[in-house]
Formats: structure tokens, C-alpha cells, sequence
């Protein structure tokens, strides 16, 4: 019986073909894989990405500066605005009126300041004529200390001549006479010139004085024009308007409501200047420099080409900025990556686009770093 040659049994040199099949099929795997790896490799040098990014803009809340009750509403939830468009009026009645007595208080003021500065007028020429009264008293003190000298001369000569029977009793007795005029004239002279001193001093004293009550009204009108710009300020913030140009959203006032100071009305958003939040992992931004090109997918509008720069890095990593910053210093430590903000300032976008891109927003970005 002629014997079966079986496939484990067949001659020494001869591989199966099964073999040799499945050995392709593995290389082609693997130059397959080294090829994908290879190519994802290469694309992603040079590329730092993240999806861990939105849409930011700047949104200001809206309050009123001083109270009242709300007159007029003039914008609807949403609504497009332009700067310096009245949102809110509030009742200015109170206001008017205060402004009304401030410019009636600061007319006042300026009266008083003109009543002063006339007083001050007054007050210097009563001055210069006092000063002048006093000189020429001082002059008349002169003029009867030389009539007195002059008669006590003459008085003490008839006494001599007298001694020498050359003068009578009845010349000096009259010449005596004159002697205690001339003293009597000389005392109330010198009187009279002291009380002229006087006098002139009390009103240089008072012009003085007169001068320090144009400071003080000067004053005055100083702080009641303060009261009138406030007044006037506050008048003019009874209009509450639009900061920016934006979108108005989350109102929150009502008809005949009364506001406190402070109260929020509403939300602007600036929707004309929009960039990118992005937080990358901490790994990723050896490369990365402010001025870089960057590519923006934005998940709701994924075939839109957004194209932008890098502007600048956070001054810390987000957990810094966290309600509760990780403490490393404690024993139970876990290294976790760090992410990093990074500000992305929109350079290109679609004209379609106009108006639909929000804050908020998902996006994706891709920063060219080579």
C-alpha cells in the first residue's frame, strides 16, 4: 500500500504558501502604520492645537448712576444698538429742580462776591484817607511844636530883659499868654493825630478784613459751581444709554420700577471686537509666540475659514486663577498638566459670518509655530 505524504510531512526546503501569504499581509500592516505615523508625525510639527478654546468678547453690565423711577424703556431684549443710545429714562424732576437752585445759589454767590470786592473799594479808600488824615496831623504837630518852641524862646529872652528893666510886665504877660495857647494848640494837635492813627489803622485793619471776605466769597463760588455740575451731572445721568456699540441682552427693568443706584438693567455685548480664548496644556507652548498665525474652526460654522493671531499669554495658568488655586505644598501632591491661557485676536473672518459669531462659542484653533 503506497504510503500518504501529508502537509506536515512534505520534503525538507519546501514552505508552505500559507506562510508566505501571511507574512505580507503583516509587512503591508506595518508599512501601513509607519506610514500613518510617519505622516502625522510630520503634519503636526510645526502645530500646536486645541479644541479647549471659545469665542470671548467684552460684555458690560449696565447700571444706573442715581435713583428713580423708570419713565421710558426704549430697547427690547437683543436688540442691536449704536453708542450713546438711550437704553432707560428715569424721572428727572427732582433733578431739574435741583439744578434750578443750584444756578439760583450760584448767582447768589456771585453777587456776594461783587458786594465784596465793592466793600474792598470802600474799605481802601477810607484807608488812604485815614492815612492821609494822619499825616497831616503829624504835619500840624510840627508846625505847633515850632509856634510853642518859638514862644518859649521869646518868653525866656523878656525874662532876661525883664531881669534887666529892659521889658515890661505887660509884654510878658503876653507873651506868657500866647506860650499856654501854643501848648494848648500843640496837646489837642498831638490828640487829634493820635486818634487819626488810630483810625487809619482800624481801616487798613477792616480792608484787610474786606480782602479776606473776597477769599471767602470766592470760595463760595467755587463750591456752589460744583453743586451745579453735579446737579447738572446727575440730571444728564437720568438718561441711561448704550456704552458701545452692541447687542443688548438679559434685560432686567420694568415699567414705573424703581431703581437704587447701581441697580442692573441690562448687558452689552461687544460683538464687533471678538477674539479667541484658548487653554493650552502647558507642554504646548515652548514653541508658541505672540504674532503666530492661527487657524479657528468654529464647531457651529465648521466650513467658515477664521484665521487669527496670537496676542498674548495669561499671566498665570487658569488653576491660579481658580475660586480655590491647588496647594502643591501639601502632602497627598498629584503632578496634573497645567493649562495655559492664551489670548487670539481675530484677523479674517467671513463676511457671512457678520453678526452670528457670539462669545461663547466652541471653537477649535490651530496655531502655526514653525
Amino acid at each position: 500500500m503506497a504510503e500518504n505524504t501529508s502537509p506536515a510531512q512534505a520534503p525538507e526546503g519546501q514552505k508552505p504558501k500559507g506562510n508566505k501569504k501571511r507574512l505580507f499581509i503583516f509587512l503591508g500592516i506595518g508599512i501601513v502604520v509607519l506610514s500613518v505615523f510617519g505622516y502625522i508625525k510630520i503634519s503636526g510639527m510645526g502645530h500646536e492645537t486645541t479644541d479647549n478654546a471659545q469665542l470671548d468678547a467684552m460684555i458690560t453690565p449696565v447700571r444706573n448712576i442715581v435713583p428713580g423711577f423708570v419713565t421710558e424703556i426704549q430697547f427690547e431684549d437683543n436688540q442691536q444698538v449704536k453708542k450713546g443710545d438711550t437704553l432707560v429714562q428715569i424721572d428727572d424732576t427732582d433733578y431739574k429742580t435741583r439744578v434750578a437752585l443750584a444756578e439760583a445759589a450760584l448767582e447768589s454767590a456771585r453777587a456776594q462776591l461783587e458786594v465784596a470786592k465793592s466793600g474792598v473799594n470802600v474799605a481802601r479808600s477810607n484807608a488812604s484817607a485815614s492815612t492821609y488824615s494822619s499825616q497831616a496831623a503829624k504835619d500840624n504837630i510840627v508846625a505847633a511844636q515850632a509856634r510853642y518852641t518859638r514862644f518859649e524862646k521869646e518868653m525866656a529872652r523878656l525874662e532876661r530883659m525883664q531881669a534887666d528893666g529892659a521889658a515890661t510886665q505887660q509884654q510878658i504877660e503876653a507873651t506868657r499868654a500866647e506860650l499856654e495857647a501854643a501848648k494848648g494848640q500843640l496837646d489837642v494837635i498831638k490828640r487829634q493825630a493820635e486818634a487819626s492813627t488810630s483810625q487809619a489803622a482800624g481801616a487798613r485793619s477792616q480792608a484787610e478784613g474786606q480782602t479776606s471776605q473776597i477769599s471767602l466769597a470766592m470760595a463760595m463760588l467755587k463750591q456752589r459751581e460744583s453743586e451745579l455740575q453735579l446737579a447738572q451731572t446727575q440730571l444728564h445721568n437720568t438718561s441711561i444709554v448704550a456704552p458701545f456699540d452692541g447687542i443688548i441682552s438679559k434685560r432686567s427693568v420694568q415699567m414705573g420700577q424703581y431703581l437704587q443706584a447701581g441697580t442692573p438693567i441690562c448687558s452689552t455685548v461687544d460683538f464687533m471686537h471678538l477674539w479667541v480664548s484658548a487653554n493650552f496644556k502647558e507642554t504646548q507652548i515652548e514653541d508658541m509666540r505672540p504674532g503666530q498665525v492661527v487657524e479657528i474652526r468654529v464647531d457651529a460654522f465648521p466650513s467658515a475659514k477664521v484665521m487669527g493671531k496670537v496676542e498674548s499669554f495669561g499671566g498665570a495658568t487658569g488653576a491660579k486663577f481658580s475660586l480655590l488655586p491647588p496647594d502643591n505644598s501639601t502632602g497627598n501632591f498629584v503632578k496634573i498638566t497645567q493649562r495655559v491661557p492664551v489670548r487670539i485676536a481675530i484677523t479674517e473672518s467671513p463676511q457671512d459670518l457678520a453678526g452670528l459669531l457670539m462669545p461663547g462659542l466652541s471653537v477649535s484653533v490651530d496655531v502655526h509655530t514653525k
